[in-house]
């Protein structure tokens, strides 16, 4: 047997998933070392907790970001962490978007927000920016406002003099990442019933 006929029944056996990639679960944040479990970068440790649970690590370079063709609930879905920066995600996503022609309401984002405590999540079918940079990149880009999100609290400023930028790009104390991370089996599980069709089973028992 040649190498190439060694090769050929390899990917014979190798599993084919008939259906196409009808999902984007996109975390939000920045890359780079010096931003890592950063609270701008909650978006990219839900996906981590993603990875985790559903043993993802077929990662490749596309779309301008770090992403995996991965099944979850029983849909094909592209996981991805747009590699733009935070105030340009809406181009990584819309270069998916494209690719597989996949439209806006089936495209879930993950990111934090400073109006809710580390240990609250909130999931909401479609909405405004709220003055989060990396959402309004989606919204002026990837054409409108309707697609669900999965908000993660990452705690307000201290003061209101604090500057925001040193807020959501600093860390976590102990106290608040424990209560961050107690919430990731959630973040999960929500995921997992939005691209199944489910999310208001999913804002049923996650919004809290």
């Amino acid at each position: 047997m040649s190498i190439w006929d060694a090769f050929d029944r390899i990917s014979a056996n190798k599993p084919k998933s008939s259906a196409k990639i009808g999902f984007i679960i996109a975390g939000l944040g920045n890359p780079g070392i010096q931003y890592e479990n950063s609270r701008h970068n909650a978006g990219f440790m839900a996906v981590e907790a993603l990875e985790k649970k559903y043993s993802i690590n077929n990662y490749s370079h596309k779309f301008k970001s770090l992403c995996a063709d991965t099944t979850i609930g029983g849909a094909r879905c592209l996981v991805l962490k747009p590699e733009t920066y935070m105030n340009n995600s809406g181009e990584a996503i819309l270069l998916a978007m494209n690719y597989y022609k996949i439209p806006l309401e089936n495209v879930l984002v993950i990111f934090d927000d400073i109006s809710l405590e580390p240990s609250h999540i909130r999931i909401k079918r479609k909405g405004s920016a709220g003055g989060h940079n990396g959402i309004k990149s989606i919204i002026a880009l990837c054409g409108g406002e309707d697609f669900p999100r999965i908000k993660l609290g990452v705690g307000a400023k201290p003061h209101p003099d604090y500057d925001l930028a040193d807020w959501v790009l600093g860390k976590f104390n102990d106290e608040q990442r424990q209560a961050f991370d107690s919430r990731l089996d959630d973040v999960c599980s929500a995921a997992e019933l939005i691209v199944s069709g489910n999310i208001n089973e999913a804002m049923n028992r996650y919004n809290k």
